[in-house]
């Protein structure tokens, strides 16, 4: 081989590996995260749908959820229109402890029963949800 088939195979090389770290592996990466929060879905969670409808997850069958929208009104979505979890970290589902397992609420409310509890204490918020007063 001549040296400019090896410079030519070097910059495809270079290219090639350019394209992995920028496009290929964040993909796979966002993938694999998109998988671990669907495959956490529990009855209970407070979830976002692709299509911006908010509700709770009541029934979760093979590939579809049952999501309450308002009392008595439950649809039907594919699992995959899930885009997130509100309620709880999905990333800790899958700890032994309990403690890892917990919504914030769960935190708060055991943090007031043991406050020698190493789980952080909530900022309170108003009911808007922001943090502070409201008055101004």
């Amino acid at each position: 081989m001549n040296s400019s088939t090896l410079d030519l195979l070097f910059w495809f090389a270079v290219f090639f590996g350019i394209i992995y770290f920028i496009i290929i592996r964040p993909n796979n990466k966002q993938q694999k995260e998109r998988r671990l929060m669907l495959d956490s879905l529990k009855e209970k969670d407070k979830v976002v749908t692709i299509g911006g409808l908010h509700g709770t997850v009541t029934k979760i069958l093979e590939d579809t959820v049952m999501i309450k929208v308002a009392p008595n009104i439950e649809l039907e979505y594919a699992k995959t229109s899930v885009q997130s979890i509100q309620n709880r970290d999905y990333k800790q589902a899958g700890g032994k402890s309990g403690k890892h397992n917990m919504s914030k609420t769960d935190k708060i409310e055991q943090s007031k029963e043991n406050p020698k509890s190493d789980v952080l204490q909530e900022a309170p918020q108003n009911e808007t949800g922001a943090l502070g007063s409201s008055e101004q």
